[in-house]
């Protein structure tokens, strides 16, 4: 059994470990940030919020598929280290524009695109990158690990950030995101592995190769059933989140100002990392599967307190929401880190870009289509009755997970089932 100490000492492993960690704090900035500058700035309705939602992460349902082909036949590390440097243009360019005195709502969709194009490909190479970088028995701890910090990285930081929102204008924080991308890429640089790029010769053409990767998706039972569960729940939950911010900033609604939005964001980091620290714990106590069934029903149910803290006073609200950031976090990272391990473990490494881009393609690429149905049901319906619609059927997600021989594995196995 790997420790948690000895995943440090792997070659690479702390040099990726610092530069992620980092991004994770950047990121925390600009998840914060963006929302605010739309609603409290830039006045944007329920469609537009819509509209920037999905663009967000329109590119994993319109790019993902292939990203996950050129992700198998390239080195990831590289394609990692490219999308950081896109990523941190793109997130510079917000300031600047605000600065020049043109920033709109769709110039955010714009570079909400871009950086959904450059996200797709830098995670599907991270996700596929782990196996290369570590032995298979440091996997599992290595992913923990990489939670840990990304939860640590963000305990503080939506905190401070919300509260530097009310002396700061949120485009220039911005600026601090554009350095954390570019801190990963200099992280990266540095690290040597063994990958080498795909013999031309050994390629197949490219919608064959996608196609290899849908069918070891759908081939394997596990797999398949968590990726439905997933995806259907990121759709239900985006139909909510894409409403959050309105919902929390919006005077005629919660009003709860720019630092409570942070304070939210750090207490569910605070779950997050909790969660993370207490997995290789969970697994041992309920098992693999268990746990993965158990953390998606607990988290359907918990999303009740979003829609219910607009029924009671102001003063408890908060309390509802804050409960609900805190069990959220903490269940995904149960869900997570527990299902992700076990994906790595299940898939042959030539594969591995292919399968993660194939299950992006699913639980990702439901979002934007999730965003774009918030906007509607949103414009026609009002923003209540859009988050009750997607906390009631986010309900469901857990029923292919529920259904599933998960309940009652308690232990993955480590090879794929033939398909």
């Amino acid at each position: 059994m790997a420790k948690n100490t000895d995943v440090i000492k792997q070659p690479g492993f702390l040099a990726l470990w610092i530069g992620q960690s980092v991004s994770v704090v950047g990121s925390q900035i600009t998840g914060l940030a963006i929302p605010v500058l739309a609603v409290t700035y830039l006045a944007a309705n329920e469609f537009q919020m819509g509209l920037l939602h999905a663009a967000d992460t329109s590119a994993f349902l319109v790019f993902g598929l292939l990203a996950g082909a050129l992700v198998d036949r390239w080195i990831k590390r590289r394609v990692m280290l490219i999308a950081d440097l896109v990523r941190m243009v793109s997130v510079a360019v917000i300031p600047l524009l605000w600065v020049l005195g043109v920033l709109n709502v769709y110039h955010l969709m714009i570079v909400g695109a871009v950086l959904s194009i450059a996200t797709v490909f830098f995670d599907v190479s991270y996700q596929s990158y782990i196996p290369i970088l570590l032995p298979k028995e440091y996997i599992g701890v290595g992913n923990a690990r990489l939670e840990i910090s990304g939860q640590l990285s963000g305990i503080a930081g939506p905190g401070i950030v919300g509260t530097l929102l009310t002396f700061f204008k949120a485009p220039l924080l911005l600026g601090i995101d554009a350095i954390s991308f570019l801190v990963s890429a200099i992280s990266l640089w540095f690290i040597r592995d063994r990958e080498q790029p795909k013999p031309k010769t050994e390629r197949k053409p490219i919608a064959k190769e996608i196609g290899e990767g849908l069918r070891f998706v759908w081939g394997q039972r596990l797999i398949r059933a968590i990726s439905f569960t997933t995806s259907t729940s990121n759709m239900f939950s985006t139909i909510v989140g894409t409403m959050f911010a309105l919902y929390l900033l919006k005077p005629e609604f919660l009003n709860l100002g720019t630092a409570g939005f942070g304070v939210l964001m750090s207490i569910g980091s605070i779950g997050g990392l909790l969660g993370a620290t207490v997995t290789p714990k969970l697994i041992k106590l309920v098992g693999e599967g268990p746990l993965i069934v158990l953390s998606a029903v607990v988290t359907g149910l918990v999303q009740f307190l979003i829609p219910l803290a607009w029924y009671v006073p102001r003063e408890y609200s908060i309390v509802l929401l804050a409960g609900q950031a805190f069990f959220t976090s903490f269940l995904a990272l149960t869900y997570n880190i527990t299902q992700v391990t076990a994906r790595q473990r299940l898939c042959p490494e030539h594969l591995l870009g292919r399968m993660n881009a194939s299950i992006r393609f699913m639980v990702w690429g439901s979002m934007p289509i999730g965003a774009l149905i918030a906007g509607v049901l949103g414009t026609f319906f009002g923003l209540i009755t859009t988050i009750w619609i997607g906390v009631i059927l986010g309900l469901f997600s857990a029923c292919f997970v529920l259904f599933s021989p998960l309940r009652t594995m308690r232990a993955m196995p480590d090879e794929p089932e033939a398909y």
